[in-house]
């Protein structure tokens, strides 16, 4: 997808998008770099967008792992659906409130991490706090929640739901970006 067409799905739906650029491949690094991939059996990836993220988790990820990947968006699905693949790749058209009955449906245990570029600051405070308890009830107990957003103020928000929350940060990213860890071990 061009920076255009990202920029289009922006503008028609900026609630839900989070940003009128794709993510720099120094966010992605700083998203992947808590992730122990020898140890992963199942990462759950929630708003992929284009892919960013996920192109780098296929090329890291053990075969034996499962890539969960979420996409409610339509034109971002249709070109994930298009441009990726994989036997241990499960794109799914749905919502992140879901997460439960989709592990369920793919017969696959709880996530060892799940990553999430979703923009929860845009959402309504019942709509974020609906799926950071999904991501929560979906996490073996060592799990890792990887989010990030644009703004540090939401420490707060992540702290009600998990016992530690680390806040790391990149500048080479546009706009900059806050990468939120949370964990509740």
């Amino acid at each position: 997808m061009s920076k255009r067409s990202f920029l289009k799905e922006f503008f028609k739906a900026n609630r839900m998008v989070g940003s009128v650029l794709p993510s720099s491949r120094f966010l992605s690094k700083r998203m992947l770099h808590p992730i122990v991939f020898q140890k992963a059996k199942v990462i759950v990836e929630l708003g992929p967008g284009t892919g960013v993220f996920t192109k780098e988790l296929l090329k890291q990820m053990q075969p034996n792992c499962h890539l969960v990947v979420i996409e409610l968006n339509d034109a971002f699905f249709d070109e994930l659906q298009q441009k990726l693949h994989a036997p241990n790749l499960h794109l799914i058209h749905g919502s992140a409130t879901d997460i439960s009955k989709v592990l369920e449906q793919l017969h696959l245990p709880k996530a060892d991490v799940i990553l999430s570029s979703l923009p929860l600051s845009n959402f309504p405070a019942d709509l974020r706090h609906t799926i950071l308890q999904e991501v929560k009830n979906n996490l073996q107990a060592n799990g890792k929640l990887i989010q990030f957003q644009y703004s540090r103020g939401l420490k707060k928000l992540y702290g009600a739901h998990f016992e530690k929350v680390s806040i790391d940060y990149t500048i080479l990213n546009f706009p900059p970006a806050f990468i939120y860890t949370c964990t509740n071990s």
